[in-house]
């Protein structure tokens, strides 16, 4: 049986998923205050959306997560030094970083050529048999068109290379936070969001330049991606879509009278 501690968890993380993404910060402050005793598993539970910071070396942004942090300080994938400085902070080895700076420029340009901008980043970290590494991307609205929005999608990865090094085990969590406002005269305002979180494994052979980790990697989160912005193009939108459209419409009354007239003649066309 589920200790008391277990169930208050389950249901935290169950109402974070119900709320605005947007406000996530807020709403797990004010969950901690409610229950500082889940404070550890709520922080390393739930996702926040992405923080932007500048590399002071070459002025490019990047993002902050608990992957690259270190105590009080971020490492930054361009120049591999941690603000504030921090002298003994954790470091990705020699090949591994040179691995990190590769994927960080391939994503940068699958970014501009999904995204047409934002900011992306990709963090690595060595384990005792393989490494893991997350790469995060985040794209805000530019208010056109008086719409507001934020897209934030982590993709933390687990590389188990076996025996022999050519073939390894991929595992894939993707995590995706959604969210748009718009404030127009014909539909008034409207704040919808989510997030989306989906997981796969798969195996991969490792043995040529056709077969490396940068492209395993890239062509499993480039599937991934694009099977969530599927499910919430279609499922998301398209039902909240038919749900606004059934309750609002900006036709008048004759309009409406005259649409409904010409549905029921073809009806009865066809019925005859």
């Amino acid at each position: 049986m589920a200790s008391e501690s277990d169930q208050q968890l389950d249901c935290g993380l169950d109402l974070m998923r119900r709320l605005p993404p947007q406000q996530v910060e807020k709403n797990l402050n004010d969950l901690i205050d409610l229950c500082p005793r889940l404070l550890d598993d709520l922080l390393s539970a739930v996702d926040q959306p992405l923080k932007i910071a500048r590399d002071k070396d070459s002025g490019k942004e990047y993002l902050l997560c608990d992957y690259n942090r270190d105590g009080d300080s971020y490492r930054s994938p361009w120049s591999n030094a941690y603000d504030p400085p921090l002298e003994d902070g954790a470091m990705p080895s020699d090949k591994l970083r040179q691995l990190e700076m590769e994927v960080n420029a391939a994503f940068e340009a699958y970014r501009d050529a999904y995204f047409e901008g934002g900011v992306s980043s990709v963090y690595f970290w060595d384990l005792d048999h393989g490494f893991a590494g997350v790469v995060l991307i985040k794209k805000n609205g530019d208010g056109s068109r008086n719409i507001q929005g934020c897209w934030d999608s982590i993709h933390v990865m687990e590389i188990q290379e076996k025996a022999g090094g050519r073939h390894a085990h991929y595992k894939l969590t993707s995590t995706v936070m959604l969210w748009l406002q718009t404030d127009k005269n014909e539909s008034g305002m409207m704040n919808l969001g989510g997030s989306m979180t989906r997981q796969v494994e798969a195996d991969h052979p490792v043995n040529d330049a056709t077969n490396t980790h940068l492209i395993n990697m890239g062509r499993m989160i480039e599937d991934m991606e694009s099977k969530i912005r599927s499910t919430l193009n279609e499922v998301y939108f398209g039902k909240t879509k038919q749900i606004v459209g059934e309750l609002r419409t900006i036709m008048d009354a004759e309009e409406l009278k005259r649409q409904k007239k010409i549905a029921s003649e073809i009806k009865g066309g066809i019925t005859k």
